[in-house]
């Protein structure tokens, strides 16, 4: 007697630069790998505009990553100048719908795709949305496409990846009911301390002496990341501490962007000499070992934060996280790092003083490493998985000694 693995699709908006895309692509790999699960992705655009930057999914870390755990990925084949709201045509409706014909669950990366999985090419499939916001108000047609499919009962599920998450979308109408905090992981052996030696040629090699401090944001050029607070506060803290280097690393955070090259006038424009030690390196692949150099991991945003899992991994490879209050990142450094309020002074502040306790922090940062497990946060969702298909009859055929497929509950 076999018994095959549940089948579960997860449909992406697009492949490109993001922690939701980054965490999810995690639990992607660690189920099918798991051998109770098969899992395949679809993606509604082929590339998209973010950033400044047109991201192709066959250049993405994330689909590259899928591809080598045997993961198959697809996509509708929309471009990147394909409105987001233009109506999807046969021929994409048609490969939606095989695609959905071959899954037991199905799985939105955020709640962008539901208007895709609302269609009829996806029939009765049970649907889980797995959320990585804290304010679902500037999801656009996002949350209304959710909360139709919570009132018809596509909804079967939701997957939140914040404390935070869970209690917005709970006041935003989606029922309590459906709502299931599983709070991020990150793969343990990527993100780890790097020894004094290690340390010392990572920081060589970025440009950036053995005994200075450094600061790291990891994160996209957005607006809820508020990069213009951050470059306020770099400039403080480079002006108030000459072996002090501020790093930051993500989509859009180059001098290619002429946003950012903007943002670093307004700061910088009365103290051009500080610039030698500010860094601005672009998406990297080498995030782990860009963090390993720090002495304090960033964040800055205004809004829209989860879980960050800049500050997990930050943190994790031995920085001292310090993030302003927002979402669940009170709840992530309780005890490892320091919120600061969003003012420049205060945040520059708050680096000052995490570079200052970095030794006396250290034992607390390797207490908490079990808490941020990829292993436990990619269990948590399978199980979510497994719950939702037996909530609807969705069974794994059983094929009996005579060959005749039975389901089982």
């Amino acid at each position: 007697m076999t018994t095959r693995p549940l089948r579960v699709l997860s449909v992406y908006e697009g492949f490109f630069s993001g922690g939701a895309r980054a965490l999810h692509t995690s639990v992607v790999t660690g189920l099918h790998t798991g051998g109770t699960q098969t899992h395949r992705v679809l993606a509604i655009h082929r590339e998209v505009q973010r950033e400044s930057l047109r991201q192709r999914m066959a250049d993405d870390p994330r689909y590259r990553a899928l591809r080598q755990a045997g993961v198959r990925v697809s996509s509708l084949g929309r471009g990147w100048d394909d409105p987001a709201d233009r109506p999807f045509d046969p021929t994409e409706l048609a490969r939606a719908a095989r695609q959905a014909a071959a899954s037991d669950v199905v799985l939105t990366l955020k709640e962008q795709p539901l208007r895709l999985v609302a269609t009829d090419a996806f029939g009765d499939a049970p649907v889980v949305a797995c959320l990585h916001r804290s304010d679902p108000e500037h999801s656009g047609r996002g949350l209304g496409d959710l909360l139709a499919a919570a009132a018809s009962g596509r909804l079967a599920g939701a997957v939140c990846c914040a404390y935070s998450t869970r209690d917005a979308y709970a006041a935003a109408g989606v029922p309590e009911h459906l709502l299931t905090v599983v709070p991020n992981g990150i793969d343990l052996l990527r993100f780890r301390p790097a020894g004094v030696g290690r340390r010392a040629t990572l920081r060589v090699r970025s440009g950036i002496p053995v005994d200075a401090s450094v600061v790291v944001l990891a994160a996209r050029y957005d607006t809820m990341k508020d990069v213009p607070l951050f470059l306020a506060a770099a400039r403080v803290h480079l002006a108030a501490d000459d072996a002090a280097h501020v790093v930051a690393c993500g989509a859009g955070m180059s001098l290619a962007n002429p946003g950012l090259v903007d943002d670093v006038e307004r700061a910088f424009g009365d103290r051009p000499d500080l610039l030698d030690r500010l860094h601005l390196l672009g998406v990297r692949d080498d995030v782990p070992s860009i963090l390993a150099t720090a002495d304090v991991v960033a964040l800055t945003s205004s809004f829209g934060e989860a879980a960050p899992l800049c500050l997990i991994e930050g943190a994790m490879c031995g920085a001292v996280p310090v993030t302003t209050a927002v979402g669940d990142s009170e709840r992530i450094v309780d005890g490892i790092g320091l919120v600061v309020a969003r003012d420049p002074h205060a945040v520059a502040a708050g680096w000052a003083e995490g570079v200052s306790r970095r030794d006396e922090l250290t034992p607390a940062l390797v207490r908490s490493r079990s808490r941020f497990s990829r292993t436990r946060m990619v269990a948590a969702y399978g199980g979510v998985v497994e719950r939702v298909a037996g909530g609807r009859g969705v069974g794994r055929r059983v094929e009996s000694m005579r060959g005749v497929p039975v389901r089982v509950r």
